[in-house]
């Protein structure tokens, strides 16, 4: 079992929608994963991925989220903030969305894990377009550092040297003007 999924998300054909893929390439290139952290990235998701959902213990997930936030914005929503996201349609571009399957997967009898976390990078557009809006291209490296943070807390968790858990629900980075 892996104690940490990083999953990036995001169709890189349709412009802000890849921004998920592109902040895990950056964490490849930046921050190869450690023992116990697997980095994935899926265009779209489907029903087959149920699979690697309850094969993780701890879940961070990084793609383009529409909060009503200008282009750009970065938000990490933990634990139920992060359910409260995922669980409202028309957020992301996805056919099937996050909470499609983490509903799915509830149904086979899996609990979510604890710590699960949603780096949402809020989109410009997501028209047909193979780069990113200079906003989000801008907010890439933020969302990477801030992934990176989140995967270093809870990697001091499981060895027992780290701080305690934030109780910080959600924080933001808003785009530069």
């Amino acid at each position: 079992m892996n104690r940490i999924l990083v999953l990036g998300i995001g169709n890189p054909l349709l412009s802000d929608d890849g921004a998920g893929i592109v902040c895990l390439a950056w964490l490849r290139r930046d921050h190869p994963p450690a023992d116990g952290v697997v980095y994935h990235e899926t265009g779209a998701l489907d029903l087959s991925f149920v699979t690697a959902l309850t094969c993780c213990q701890r879940l961070l997930v990084v793609d383009a989220g529409r909060t009503g936030d200008a282009p750009g914005t970065v938000h990490l929503l933990e634990g139920e903030a992060m359910d409260r996201m995922v669980a409202c349609r028309g957020r992301t571009a996805h056919e099937i969305g996050l909470g499609d399957l983490l509903d799915l997967a509830r149904l086979t009898g899996w609990q979510p894990p604890v710590e699960r976390a949603l780096i949402a990078i809020e989109p410009a557009s997501l028209a047909w377009g193979a780069r990113l809006t200079p906003a989000v291209a801008a907010a890439v490296p933020f969302a990477a550092r801030l992934a990176m943070a989140v995967v270093q807390r809870w990697s001091h968790e499981d060895d027992g040297s780290g701080s305690p858990r934030s109780s910080l629900a959600t924080a933001s980075h808003a785009a530069a003007p």
